[in-house]
């Protein structure tokens, strides 16, 4: 018991090393939102796991500010379901449901298929061409990340991809709504086992999805979209399920 609560010590202090390095982002003007915005990063990266405590101390003091302020980032990061509050035992990361999972996909349908109808047929106008444009890099990236089997790389190309896609939209509203969407999602893949069974069979539906959008045809890439959408919700939920099951 001791050698593991040294070990898990051990741990916690590794991840609280790297927000010394996030400390610069703050600037002067040092607000809960930029460090919900850190915190929130360094969860979708998964530097901090589902089902990790959070330690006021630890990470105020990495990041040089205050515990009021500490105490509003992870307030706003509840708000946006990535972290729970539990009484007389502190705040941890979020541990989503399966039916949290099967939402988290109802809304991305909502969002990202609107987002791709929403252009009509091409040619499009220059801001739309510059958003496809991130899209394609997206894919390029995974598709590199595939080639050098970094599969967390891979996973990370996928959620740009997918942000990639919502920015279609032109909307900071609903950047914003999807950014929070995105990371909860990706609560989900770190726990999963095997991040290359989730992502890389997708590359190829991705690299259609683009020249579709490249080639002026927002129908077709709808449906695409909508299509890939499904098949990685049953996919990913069943398999979900499982996982929660022998936990």
């Amino acid at each position: 018991m001791a050698g593991q609560e040294a070990k898990n010590d051990q741990g916690r202090l590794a991840e609280v090393a790297g927000l010394e390095r996030d400390r610069a982002l703050l600037g002067r003007a040092s607000t809960a939102e930029r460090v919900a915005d850190i915190l929130r990063d360094r969860i979708t990266e998964g530097y901090f796991p589902p089902g990790a405590r959070l330690s006021e101390e630890s990470i105020g003091g990495a990041l040089g500010v205050s515990r009021n302020t500490l105490r509003e980032a992870f307030r706003l990061l509840t708000h946006e379901r990535l972290l729970v509050h539990e009484l007389n035992r502190g705040v941890f990361v979020r541990v989503v449901t399966v039916e949290d999972l099967d939402d988290i996909y109802r809304v991305r349908t909502l969002v990202e298929c609107a987002a791709v109808r929403g252009l009509g047929q091409g040619p499009y106008d220059a801001r739309v061409k510059d958003a496809v444009a991130a899209i394609e890099a997206a894919v390029r990236a995974g598709e590199a990340a595939s080639g050098e089997r970094e599969w967390q790389d891979l996973s990370t190309a996928n959620i740009r991809f997918h942000q990639g896609i919502v920015a279609l939209a032109g909307s900071p509203r609903t950047d914003d709504l999807m950014r929070g969407v995105l990371a909860e999602l990706r609560l989900v893949f770190h726990v999963m086992a095997d991040p290359r069974r989730f992502h890389a069979p997708y590359l190829t539906r991705n690299r259609q999805i683009v020249e579709a959008l490249q080639a002026g045809d927002a129908t077709e890439a709808e449906r695409l979209l909508h299509s890939y959408l499904e098949d990685s919700r049953v996919q990913l939920s069943g398999a979900y399920a499982r996982h929660i099951a022998e936990e």
